[in-house]
């Protein structure tokens, strides 16, 4: 499957060799995490990142609790029941379309041919695609390249525990837990299928551009998440020229403006949950949080102890 338009925000900037010193667990892991709730209802809120280097450390005693005393655990997006909904979303060849070398800057050409030639990619094969496709397969082979990984990112960490499967497995007597998702995949998809024309193109330029700072970008983005500083995951995102104000609009604020809805309503629900969403959705002024606490509802920040003075000073 593509990746999702969150990993495109979060993973843009990441397009290189991750510094070795980023493989090791941190002295003290502290992300952000928040709480709300009522007398019946406690949901967290935890900025993510969806694929991380294998091994990496994160979780510490609070976001353990956090998870052991959650019923039910939120993500933004699986995997769709009806599989032809995802393959709608890849249609035949467009015979309108240019070569895809036409669909990049003139500027960006030389090292767009170097790029897939390292990737073992044609430009055959990326003629036929949409350029939102054509740019999600430069993002999936150099994301591949640095050794990051979808499966050792925070949902392929915790989901597992709240899978009936392995309850049932590990503890046939545990209470009921389940996932649930704030969108399907094909609707993920879907908004960069209707992207027009001239925003995809920006997507694909964007992946070809970012390389050259992408070692530095990501050490900072990791870092910066996994201390906990909101403050400098702000900046990142509000500085990121990649992102044009449609795009910005279409994927960040929209979105978050949904799933808070989506929160103010499932604080009908009692139990407790455990939402996890990309982190970028947490941080800055179109943020969840901002848009909650716009809504009158305040959301506490939970800190690991150990790490306060750290985390304060990146709200």
């Amino acid at each position: 499957m593509a990746p999702t338009p969150s990993a495109m925000i979060l993973f843009r900037p990441a397009l290189a060799p991750l510094l070795a010193f980023l493989l090791a667990a941190p002295v003290t892991a502290a992300p952000a995490l928040w709480r709300f709730g009522d007398a019946d209802t406690t949901i967290y809120l935890f900025g993510t990142i969806h694929a991380l280097p294998p091994g990496y450390q994160w979780q510490d005693a609070r976001i353990r609790k956090a998870l052991s005393t959650s019923d039910t655990l939120v993500v933004e997006t699986l995997i769709d029941k009806d599989p032809q909904a995802i393959a709608r979303l890849f249609p035949p060849p467009d015979a309108s379309l240019p070569p895809i070398i036409e669909r990049v800057p003139p500027k960006l050409r030389p090292r767009f041919l170097q790029q897939i030639n390292r990737a073992g990619i044609t430009q055959a094969s990326l003629d036929r695609m949409p350029t939102w496709q054509a740019a999600f397969i430069m993002m999936g082979a150099t994301i591949k390249k640095l050794g990051i990984q979808r499966d050792a990112g925070v949902e392929a960490n915790i989901t597992p525990a709240f899978e009936p499967a392995a309850i049932t497995a590990t503890a046939p007597a545990a209470r009921i837990r389940k996932v649930e998702a704030l969108e399907t995949a094909s609707a993920q998809l879907e908004l960069f299928a209707t992207l027009p024309e001239a925003d995809q193109r920006e997507l694909l330029a964007a992946m070809v551009d970012s390389q050259s700072a992408a070692r530095t970008d990501y050490s900072n983005l990791l870092s910066d998440w996994t201390n906990g500083n909101q403050i400098a995951i702000a900046k990142a995102f509000e500085k990121d020229e990649d992102l044009t104000p449609h795009l910005r609009e279409v994927l960040l604020r929209r979105r978050n403006a949904a799933w808070t809805e989506w929160l103010k309503k499932r604080l009908d629900v009692p139990g407790t949950v455990f939402v996890a969403v990309g982190a970028g959705h947490l941080a800055g002024p179109l943020s969840v949080r901002a848009m909650l606490a716009a809504e009158g509802i305040t959301v506490r920040r939970v800190y690991n102890n150990a790490a306060l003075n750290r985390a304060t000073a990146g709200r």
